[in-house]
């Protein structure tokens, strides 16, 4: 059982922002999948609360367990994530779905392994870096971080999955910031990954490059999605202040926002409740950003510090990316919005990620670094 005196220490300030941008998410999905009172609550509403429960569960089992534990077993993390990965090869269990092998089929549902695999990578990742405090000084230092990320950043462009890869790479930029690396090394390595950038080009799949031509050449619709990201930004534009209604967006219910329940649904709220509607979302993420940034300050280990440093940056990016795509400002990759997109296995790691940040919140000791 739980500690009285732990409990007392869980931020519950998160708790709510999760549950504040859960319900948000529930009145946006029905809307973007069109819910009427006729036909009754859409299969996508369903699956979002079954998981946001699952995901409730999921977090009062890891805030029994010490995070410590997760620093005892990194090893086994680690080589459970890459086996992962691996699932959705086996024949049978792997699934091809939006043009990638990126999940796994359980009957039921489909599960995405790349998300939950973040969480496993983090996790593993923080004992690395741990190992290996004080000791980034140089750029040669920074060849075995290279080679640990190399593996799950390998597979994840094979899939392909170019967004959850972004992801992991700037995860990877997010933790060794914090972990002791010296400004010149990062001058260093921010010049030589410029440099690598063609080749990086080079290798991606075509489907990849096209995004990223796209993404260059915004005003050539004929490029594929463009035309969508266009529709996406007139849907912004159209929501003006207060937004047409709540479904009452004509873009979204013509369907010309692409996956307007997942990729797109900022699109879909601020079309209907306008950018009054996108400020309080922004601003919500904001505090809960913030939280999270004071119990990385707070952890009472090095470990717990960089796990919580490695989970704001997951989310940090994916908000920045999801929203920034809606908007034509970053590459269309796939990246969910955390907790408002419809998705379970997303949700359901996001959810995790909360969990884990409280544990190392609520058995922190407040120490100066």
């Amino acid at each position: 059982m739980l500690d009285k005196k732990l409990f007392k220490n869980i931020d519950f300030n998160i708790i709510i922002l999760v549950v504040i941008l859960f319900l948000i998410s529930l009145v946006i999905i029905s809307s973007a999948t069109q819910m009427t009172m006729a036909e009754g609550i859409t299969r996508q509403v369903k699956v979002q609360f079954i998981t946001f429960f699952l995901g409730l569960i999921a977090i009062a089992f890891i805030l029994i367990i010490d995070y410590k534990v997760y620093s005892s077993f990194h090893k086994y993390i680690y080589v459970l994530s890459i086996l992962m990965l691996l699932l959705v090869y086996v024949p049978g269990l792997g699934k091809v779905q939006f043009g990638a092998r990126s999940w796994i089929d359980l009957g039921l549902i489909d599960f995405q392994p790349s998300e939950i695999v973040k969480i496993g990578f983090i996790l593993s990742f923080a004992k690395f870096l741990e190992n290996r405090q004080d000791k980034l000084d140089t750029v040669k230092s920074l060849i075995p971080v290279a080679l640990f990320a190399a593996i799950p950043v390998f597979l994840l462009l094979r899939e392909p999955d170019l967004g959850n890869t972004l992801v992991i790479v700037v995860i990877v930029f997010g933790m060794i910031f914090v972990s002791g690396l010296e400004y010149k090394v990062i001058g260093k390595g921010f010049v030589a990954g410029v440099i690598a950038l063609p080749i990086f080009y080079k290798f991606m799949e075509p489907h990849q490059r096209i995004r990223i031509d796209a993404f260059l050449n915004p005003a050539d619709r004929s490029l594929p999605g463009n035309y969508q990201v266009w529709n996406s930004r007139v849907a912004i534009g159209s929501g003006q202040f207060s937004g047409k209604g709540l479904y009452q967006g004509t873009q979204n219910n013509n369907n010309f926002i692409p996956v307007q329940e997942s990729d797109f649904i900022f699109a879909v709220m601020v079309e209907e409740l306008g950018f009054i509607a996108g400020i309080v979302i922004l601003i919500l993420y904001f505090i809960f950003l913030f939280r999270m940034i004071k119990i990385a300050k707070n952890a009472k280990d090095i470990y717990g510090s960089l796990v919580v440093v490695g989970i704001t940056t997951m989310f940090a990016f994916q908000i920045f990316q999801n929203i920034g795509m809606t908007m034509g400002v970053m590459p269309v990759t796939g990246v969910t919005l955390p907790f408002l997109s419809y998705g379970g296995s997303s949700l359901l790691t996001n959810m995790i990620a909360v969990g884990i940040v409280l544990n190392i919140g609520m058995r922190r000791h407040k120490i100066k670094f």
